[in-house]
């Protein structure tokens, strides 16, 4: 596909919306779940879960990397975190990883990456540390990826808001992993060791 054909699918798009799911959509929303997942391009949430315009809350990160709550240093991520849950009130909140996610085997080569300072120092908010070695026999990092994501899903749910309505049961957590090549999304529960968590299809 070309940028010329988003184009034109984006003059169409009008005609492709009936008027009553327009003005549904417009009188407000009611997201069934938030959706945390990296920016790559070939992890697209809708697809994946097959839901409607209105029904996922997402937040797309590189790396889908959940920034570690400092109240006194606000992000545009905890902010997109925060109004899901304290506002819209979601039930459910999936952070969901990827095999093949440049980011994870980024985070192996962290001191090597001058020439990006900026996805660099986010890296880096992981764990202030690179992540563990990826096996040479490993090129969809999925090992590394299934442990990134259990590190991502326990900083989730040290958030306060998030912490105190879990407790509560008002929220639930899910980790999710998304296999590019296969199709196949795995389940990761929340509290699993990062170091190596026990992943089962979903």
């Amino acid at each position: 596909m070309t940028f010329e054909q988003l184009v034109e699918n984006a003059r169409a798009h009008q005609a492709r919306i009936p008027v009553a799911q327009r003005r549904r959509l417009a009188a407000g929303q009611s997201p069934v779940a938030l959706f945390i997942t990296c920016s790559d391009s070939r992890v697209v949430p809708t697809l994946i879960t097959g839901a409607a315009p209105g029904q996922l809350f997402e937040l797309r990160t590189a790396g889908n990397i959940v920034p570690p709550y400092q109240e006194d240093r606000p992000s545009s991520e905890i902010a997109t975190i925060e109004f899901a849950v304290e506002e819209l009130g979601v039930s459910d909140v999936v952070v969901c990883g990827h095999s093949h996610c440049g980011a994870v085997a980024a985070r192996q080569r962290i001191d090597q990456m001058d020439r990006l300072p900026a996805v660099r120092d986010w890296l880096r908010l992981t764990t202030g540390r690179p992540g563990a070695p990826v096996a040479e026999s490993d090129p969809a990092v999925r090992e590394a990826a299934r442990r990134h994501l259990a590190e991502q899903l326990a900083t989730l749910a040290d958030y306060p808001f998030v912490r105190s309505r879990v407790e509560r049961g008002d929220l639930r957590l899910h980790g999710w992993f998304y296999e590019l090549d296969t199709g196949v999304v795995w389940s990761c529960p929340p509290g699993a060791e990062p170091a190596e968590p026990a992943l089962q299809p979903l």
